[in-house]
């Protein structure tokens, strides 16, 4: 095989930067290559029109027509369409990569330019063009040698019966040289051989008139058997039928020769005519180099005829199909490959490679497991030497992973977008619930003597301002999962727990089944969100089994290998935990099952469900660095396994919270741009004996510190606010005096965000109670520094 890099050929750049231009016309051609350039989508049609270069370098974005309409009409004029295309772009131009793919390129590149990568990139596609082309042009050579074949054999096949019908035709025969003819006796002794025979064996006419050629002395001792045969025949019938053998020549190396031949009078001399059949033999070495070259690709490669009969199939069929050689050749290849009802597939593709002779798309197939098989397929409409059509040549390559990532890309893109909606709009709900909340409880207590029914109503708005709340917050577990205490969670008493509850509360018709592996190992993460992830499991499958059924829950350990993780784009390498909830009931359809997890998604009547119970399982699962499958068909039943991060640790018992106090005249600093949440927080705090300042944002708090700061014993700090957020405030705060004590305070902050910014340590999460933040600052209070 060959593995040199591919001889240099011609590259178009297109790119309206010149900097740009410059700098890959500078790499290239000092790699050797002829470099073409062209700043708009216009000029470079019209350059790779005139003069096809052998790969093209495009920008995404252009004046005029931008890249991806540039490659559709390359890919659209029968003159460009074969060259290759990789795309140039910046990750910040948020360029949608599966259309170019669909529109043809072949690769991305993305900018900034690593010289190493585009030159490694270049050269590989050089490489696959340069065996493309060796391919086709060894295929055209093959073809022409068969071709010259049949000819040959054509002329033999006249030769010989011109020989027997007539002595004239005969003896010109001998004159023209042709093929080698020889007289002999029925010993092998060789009395006359034409100058076209002596030069196939070597032997010049002194050595024949010496009497020292006998071709049975010539003939190697495995083929005595086809000579006794050749003789009896030839006794009979007068003739014999041409058979394949191999001379020894006089310099000792064998010759494959065809020989034939009929007795010419009752003396019994023997007339033989012999043809060499060395590039014969050649050509067939050729086609098995040619098949031994098909074998290497990974490519699926096989020749159907015009019935549909598959009549080759490369090892690369074998790979992605299952089937072996001997068990598909002669097969249909529609009742091999597909579903009866995915035929209607092919109609426009065989419409296609009738009109043009060729077709390109993508089918999904089925392999010998009657799994089903995504492929980029390539026909080729294949003709005989007098131009009709004659077979198939299909390429296929397998594109199965790539599509399952590319929709899993597209899933999470939208998942993401609809985290930060969701997580922009709790934000703001924690914003306007965390006044409401604070003003509630104190009025409880400004209020002691109120009437009940005041004090009622009171009560009304604190409960549902809690449940408002707890609704922001299940909403910001989809949007990035809110972390929670994190322990050591031994995972197989949560499944006893959340089995023990269902058996109690589900329907008798349900059966519940427990298969947990022995020494399941830990995790590390907040057994209350667990816990409610597993609840929210069992309750949709016991919903999406209304006449019964069984709920299987198992768990085992497994290790994620490099090809798995490769399957799932949230997925890394690594020791995982995987606990599946397994029922038999009504399944989901794709489209269904492609919109489980975005918030506010149900099948549910309505008033029997929020949506949010999957959106909240999957942020829960991704807050333990964790992913989620899922498997279902449309009456059978749905599967969802989720994998965890084991851990190597023991159980840690858990730490009861202080016990809270009221404050002793220290003073703190809050920080905020919603001055309801500054008017309750001041007046709350105050009511537990702190003294407090307040800023409306972080220019004012550190404004306010530069007076104070040797009374401020902490800072709350609104982590979102105009001019300058609350992490600049903090560390300009810290610079001042870098014994601070600071809680950070917001609506919906992302975890890695936090996780930024070493000197925080304290978080309090809108909307918050009276007493989460005393006991949250006298924590902080009790913190050494």
């Amino acid at each position: 095989m060959h593995t040199e890099i591919a001889e240099k050929g011609v590259i178009l750049i297109v790119d309206d930067t010149p900097t740009n231009l410059n700098v890959l016309l500078d790499l290239l051609e000092t790699a050797e290559f002829k470099v073409v350039i062209a700043e708009d989508g216009e000029r470079a049609i019209a350059l790779a029109e005139y003069a096809p270069p052998d790969l093209i370098l495009l920008d995404v974005l252009m004046p005029g027509i931008d890249g991806f309409e540039t490659c559709r009409r390359l890919k659209t004029n029968s003159a460009t369409q074969e060259i290759p295309v990789i795309f140039l772009t910046a990750v910040s131009d948020n360029v949608d990569k599966v259309k170019g793919l669909n529109l043809g390129a072949v690769d991305y590149i993305t900018k900034p330019l690593n010289h190493e990568e585009v030159l490694a990139r270049v050269n590989t596609h050089f490489r696959l063009q340069t065996l493309a082309k060796r391919l086709t042009e060894q295929n055209e050579r093959l073809e022409k040698e068969i071709r010259q074949r049949q000819q040959v054999e054509a002329e033999r096949e006249q030769a010989f019966r011109a020989l027997q019908r007539s002595e004239a035709r005969f003896r010109r025969l001998i004159e023209s040289n042709v093929i080698g003819i020889i007289f002999s006796k029925m010993d092998g002794s060789i009395t006359d051989a034409n100058d076209a025979f002596l030069r196939i064996i070597g032997y010049d006419r002194a050595d024949m008139e010496a009497g020292a050629i006998n071709w049975q002395a010539m003939t190697p001792p495995e083929y005595a058997h086809l000579h006794q045969a050749a003789l009896a025949e030839l006794s009979t019938t007068g003739a014999f039928t041409a058979f394949e053998k191999e001379y020894v020549c006089k310099d000792g190396h064998r010759i494959p020769v065809l020989i034939g031949g009929a007795l010419l009078d009752e003396s019994q001399a023997i007339v033989a005519f012999i043809l060499d059949l060395t590039q014969h033999k050649q050509a067939e070495d050729k086609i098995r180099e040619q098949a031994a070259l098909l074998n290497i690709t990974t490519d699926a490669i096989l020749v159907r005829d015009l019935d549909n009969k598959i009549q080759y199939w490369n090892k690369g069929a074998e790979h992605v199909y299952g089937w072996k050689a001997e068990e598909a050749i002669d097969q249909n290849a529609n009742q091999l490959l597909y579903r009866p009802d995915s035929l209607k597939q092919l109609e426009i593709a065989q419409s296609s490679l009738i009109e043009s002779g060729t077709w390109q798309g993508e089918l999904y197939q089925i392999n010998k497991q009657g799994k089903e098989t995504i492929v980029a397929s390539r026909w080729t409409l294949m003709r005989d030497a007098q131009g009709q059509p004659k077979s198939v040549l299909t390429v296929n390559t397998d594109i199965t992973e790539k599509k399952q990532l590319e929709s899993q890309f597209l899933r999470m893109q939208r998942l993401e977008s609809l985290g930060t909606l969701a997580g922009g709009i709790a934000h703001d709900l924690n914003n306007i619930l965390t006044p409401v909340l604070s003003t509630a409880q104190l009025l409880q207590l400004k209020f002691p003597d109120a009437g009940e029914q005041s004090q009622h109503l009171l009560k009304i708005v604190e409960t549902n301002t809690r449940r408002g709340a707890a609704l922001v917050k299940q909403v910001l577990q989809f949007a990035r999962g809110v972390e929670g205490k994190r322990a050591i969670v031994d995972v197989k008493h949560l499944i006893h727990e959340v089995k023990q509850i269902a058996e109690k509360t589900f329907p008798k018709s349900i059966e519940l089944l427990t298969n947990v592996e022995p020494g399941l190992w830990l995790v590390s993460g907040d057994a209350t969100h667990l816990h409610q992830v597993l609840m929210n499991l069992f309750v949709n499958a016991r919903d999406a089994m209304p006449h019964g059924g069984t709920l299987t829950i198992s768990a085992e350990n497994l290790f994620v290998d490099e090809y798995y993780a490769r399957m799932n784009l949230d997925a890394s390498v690594g020791s995982y935990i995987s606990i599946t909830v397994k029922d038999t009931g009504n399944g989901m359809p794709a489209e269904i099952m492609d919109r489980i997890f975005e918030p506010f998604f149900t099948t549910k009547e309505i008033g029997k469900g929020t949506g949010l119970g999957l959106s909240t399982v999957r942020g829960i699962v991704k807050s333990h660095d964790g992913f989620i499958d899922v498997f279902s068909r449309v009456g059978q039943g749905t599967e969802f396994k989720v994998f965890l991060p084991a851990v190597e640790a023991t159980v840690s018992p858990q730490v009861e919270p202080p016990n809270l106090f009221d404050g002793n005249q220290q003073w703190i600093l809050v920080v905020d741009d919603e001055i309801e949440i500054l008017e309750t927080t001041k007046v709350s705090l105050e009511a537990y004996n702190y003294h407090v300042l307040t800023a409306n944002d972080g220019i004012e708090a550190i404004s306010l510190y530069a007076r104070y700061k040797h009374r401020i014993a902490v800072a709350l700090v609104d982590m979102m606010m105009p001019s300058m957020d609350g992490i600049t405030t903090i560390q300009t705060l810290q610079k001042i005096n870098p014994q601070l004590k600071a809680i950070v305070i917001s609506g919906f902050v992302p975890n890695d965000k936090l996780r930024g910014v070493g000197e925080i340590k304290n978080f309090i999460a809108k909307p918050y109670t009276i007493q989460q933040l005393l006991q949250t600052i006298q924590t902080v209070l009790e913190q050494p520094f």
